[in-house]
């Protein structure tokens, strides 16, 4: 039996850049549809039925950062990758609080977003289902339901954090290496990433922040130390 195509909904308004980006992804065996204005963006994403959408954020009439709140909000473990052209700190921060699993800065290579597509698709593939809820302090962590909770709270996780607190969870109580984490999110430890897991980073100790027994504590030049009292 064949193996399905990966299918990628792509929103891009620049037309040579899409026409580029769609044909060289198809070469590669990607079933990709290529969109070019955000207002057909959610209409096409239920009957195409993407595994994955990379949105340029700067498009007309609906842009990148809404449609993916959208899409979160339709299917919350859909796998989102941002475009742009901007790197700001705010930028990223705006772009992981509308559900971005990864952030590209334009301009990019095609070897640097099939890394990064096949990446967040293994990433996705290898979460375990049978690892259950883990208590961490006062906080319930649901891995499959992408859910960190008290008894009067809910936080629903991006993937990206999904991932992190689970892997902080299997290294309770034990250093872990900055580069190890950087290879298992992103699949490679360069600057731009590694500013993407100092924002990730800030974001989980404010999650955290209830419970003074949980620390996740900076090892400069290493890692960091998760640990819970």
């Amino acid at each position: 039996m064949l193996k399905p195509m990966t299918k990628i909904l792509y929103l891009e308004d620049e037309n040579y850049l899409g026409r580029i980006v769609k044909e060289s992804l198809s070469s590669r065996g990607y079933e990709i549809k290529l969109l070019t204005d955000g207002a057909s963006v959610m209409r096409n994403f239920e009957q195409f039925q993407p595994d994955i959408c990379v949105l340029d954020v700067m498009v007309p009439n609906i842009d990148g950062f809404t449609l993916g709140k959208s899409i979160k909000a339709s299917n919350p473990k859909m796998p989102i990758i941002f475009l742009t052209a901007k790197n700001q700190t705010q930028d990223v921060l705006e772009g992981f609080n509308s559900g971005g699993n990864d952030f590209i800065k334009k301009p990019f290579s095609m070897e640097e977003l099939i890394v990064r597509i096949e990446n967040i698709l293994n990433l996705n593939k290898s979460i375990d289902n049978n690892l259950g809820k883990v208590q961490l302090g006062i906080y319930s962590f649901d891995p499959e339901k992408f859910t960190l909770k008290t008894e009067d709270n809910e936080i629903k996780l991006s993937h990206r954090e999904n991932e992190l607190i689970k892997l902080f969870s299997q290294n309770l109580n034990q250093q872990i290496d900055r580069k190890i984490i950087l290879k298992s999110l992103w699949g490679d430890d360069s600057i731009y990433n590694s500013r993407n897991l100092d924002v990730y980073i800030r974001k989980i100790r404010v999650y955290f922040e209830r419970d003074p027994s949980i620390k996740l504590v900076t090892l400069r030049g290493v890692g960091y130390y998760f640990s819970i009292k």
